[in-house]
């Protein structure tokens, strides 16, 4: 699979990753078993970059990754975990103390002494605007706890108060079909100041795979019924912030949009890669099936002018007036 740079760092990440919050907890129950199939399968596809936080399972994600890892004695994979989410979410809990703190635990979970990347976790606004803060993240550097640091963020203010930033090597950010005001000034921000992009929730919490009804219901320990209206987290988070039965019916329209052998999680994929200044997309998995289809994208055809052109309508038509004011 082709990879991508993370400008700043010099780091490299294959073009679609592997998201791990569905192996840690909060999308229904996946056993270790089926954990470690699933890290398999992304690896054998060509999958060099996985994203976990210790907030996932309260770090059983960060040490399934430890496990699988440590019996691949042979792979090259980039881990990035973040951290943050632990705490009460104020900016004074943003210090150098607890940073090291939440490092040794994550550190300790992933069984290295020294972590690939760490991001904070879609910490509070002012955090971003904070000179002390990454400072503190310089230290953790000048340390050899971590070889470097991004953010993974909620909106497009945050994400380019952090491109500002000297040593930020990346922004985690929601970029899909149905979020695409990332596309007008933080992916140029990105390419222009050499900071990597890391395309997270590429399937709007599954309903780009067009397999949802209004009628399908998910378990009560799935985020995509317990934050459906932002109860526990951001509501950005859970489809992407979109209402669910207008999701539903956008993402039929958007099935209709896949080329001959492409699924529409594919073509939800491929669209993301194709995106100048996308260094990586992360999707999750919950099985060996499906962490092979996704990394599949990466290979497929580069899409139409006139699919891209179908895209963006259905984006404007139904989609951006719901999300663009908030994110």
């Amino acid at each position: 699979m082709d990879e991508r740079t993370f400008g700043r760092s010099g780091q490299h990440a294959s073009v679609v990753g592997l998201g791990t919050w569905q192996l840690g907890a909060d999308w229904g129950d996946v056993d270790d078993k089926d954990a470690l199939a699933v890290l398999e399968a992304a690896a054998e596809s060509g999958v060099t970059f996985f994203d976990t936080a210790d907030v996932y399972g309260d770090g059983r994600s960060e040490q399934t990754i430890a496990a699988f890892l440590s019996g691949r004695p042979d792979l090259h994979v980039m881990v990035a975990t973040k951290m943050g989410r632990r705490v009460e979410q104020i900016p004074e809990n943003y210090v150098l103390d607890n940073f090291r703190a939440w490092n040794d635990r994550s550190r300790r979970n992933l069984g290295v002494d020294r972590i690939d990347l760490v991001q904070l976790h879609c910490p509070p606004t002012p955090v971003y605007s904070t000179n002390e803060v990454f400072d503190a993240l310089d230290t953790l550097v000048e340390e050899e706890r971590v070889a470097a640091y991004g953010v993974s963020v909620e909106t497009c203010a945050e994400a380019l108060t952090a491109i500002a930033r000297p040593n930020v090597a990346s922004v985690q950010i929601i970029l899909n079909a149905f979020r695409m005001k990332p596309l007008r000034e933080v992916l140029p921000a990105a390419q222009e100041a050499g900071v990597g992009i890391i395309a997270r929730v590429p399937l709007a919490s599954g309903l780009l795979s067009g397999k949802y009804t209004k009628d399908t219901v998910f378990p009560e320990n799935d985020h995509r019924t317990y934050n459906r209206h932002g109860e526990s987290f951001d509501v950005g988070e859970t489809f992407s912030g979109v209402d669910y039965t207008t999701g539903v019916e956008a993402a039929a329209d958007f099935a209709a949009l896949a080329p001959a052998g492409c699924t529409p999680a594919q073509l939800a994929l491929r669209w993301i890669v194709q995106q100048p200044g996308v260094t990586t997309v992360i999707p999750g998995a919950r099985s060996p099936e499906q962490a092979r289809a996704n990394a599949a994208a990466a290979k497929l055809p580069q899409l139409t002018d006139e699919t891209l052109t179908a895209i963006r309508d259905l984006y404007d038509r139904r989609i951006k007036d719901q999300v663009e004011a908030r994110w």
